[in-house]
């Protein structure tokens, strides 16, 4: 009786002798194949535990410590060595972290949340069409494009598809600003005109400077009844990946082709970011109509279309020095 009753008795002396201060979560990752001397490691380094060594010979004692659930956790400080033990072998307090480019139409966001939450394609789909939240946005298109914002996440375990897109939204509308609301008003624009612009400047700058002068141009084109002939609507009406245009792409039949339609498409082509939305709330202003892109990712901003012309036959200069050995 004497020798069982110094196991438990020996376990609680060493929890007792190292706590830890209550504080906000922490977030660590007990990668896959640790051993729980590993994971105690982490915990000691994170300042979940004073003493690795020590906590380990608690679940030694305790017969704890050959059972491990990896992956990224967060755990909050002052828990006790049993709840701590408890979230290594259950996996409580395990979440999930993505991250969503800025840019990413949902067609490249869907993969990401389906390799991350282990949740269904179809769920997705229909999480993406929830006519609460579209209503909610007064989005008139049948799905969320465009709303999902572009942030990293850390999702709970267990996190459903509906979950997860209502998470992105309630981040779009944290970013978006209710002075917003009212330049868009002074725009003679809608909130969804500005985030369908604002993807189109997403998709087509790489620097970030550009992003007002990109806006400015599409606006200077809107004004006059130009078409906006903007060549990543055109991938996104295909379901393309972002790139060349050839001239039979042109052709395609759809609403988002605004090589043969005039005004803004019906809606997003991607996710855009707080950057992109503020530039085409408070577009440069320049006289551009014309831009073509550069071999080193900068644009040429020209007035008309002869100066256009003139700059793509620089363009085409340069592109072909750059393939000279």
């Amino acid at each position: 009786m004497r020798a069982r009753a110094i196991l438990p008795l020996a376990a609680a002396a060493l929890a007792a002798a190292c706590s830890s201060a209550s504080g906000p979560g922490v977030q660590l990752t007990i990668r896959k194949g640790s051993s729980f001397r590993e994971a105690a490691d982490s915990l000691s380094a994170h300042g979940l535990v004073r003493s690795s060594r020590v906590f380990s010979l608690y679940a030694k004692l305790r017969r704890r410590d050959r059972s491990l659930r990896w992956g990224t956790y967060v755990l909050r400080p002052g828990m006790s060595w049993e709840q701590m033990l408890d979230a290594l072998r259950l996996g409580r307090g395990v979440v999930h972290v993505v991250t969503i480019p800025e840019g990413l139409s949902i067609a490249d966001i869907e993969p990401l949340l389906i390799d991350s939450l282990q949740v269904t394609q179809d769920s997705l789909d229909a999480a993406v069409r929830d006519t609460a939240l579209l209503h909610r946005l007064d989005v008139p298109t049948p799905t969320l494009e465009g709303y999902l914002f572009p942030d990293t996440y850390t999702f709970p375990d267990k996190t459903t598809a509906r979950e997860a897109v209502r998470m992105m939204v309630d981040e779009f509308e944290k970013a978006w600003k209710p002075e917003w609301t009212e330049q868009a008003r002074a725009m003679k624009l809608t909130r969804h005109d500005i985030v369908t612009l604002a993807s189109i400047v997403e998709r087509e700058v790489r620097r970030d400077e550009e992003r007002p002068v990109v806006a400015a141009v599409y606006l200077n084109r809107l004004k006059i009844g130009m078409p906006l002939m903007a060549d990543p609507t055109i991938t996104y009406a295909l379901g393309k990946k972002p790139g060349r245009v050839l001239l039979k792409d042109l052709r395609v039949k759809s609403p988002y082709n605004t090589y043969l339609r005039a005004g803004l498409p019906p809606g997003p082509i991607a996710s855009p970011g707080a950057a992109s939305m503020r530039a085409s709330l408070h577009p440069a202003k320049v006289p551009y109509k014309f831009f073509v892109a550069a071999p080193d990712g900068h644009h040429e901003f020209r007035r008309t279309y002869a100066e256009h012309l003139e700059a793509i036959r620089m363009v085409r200069g340069q592109k072909k020095d750059s393939l000279k050995p």
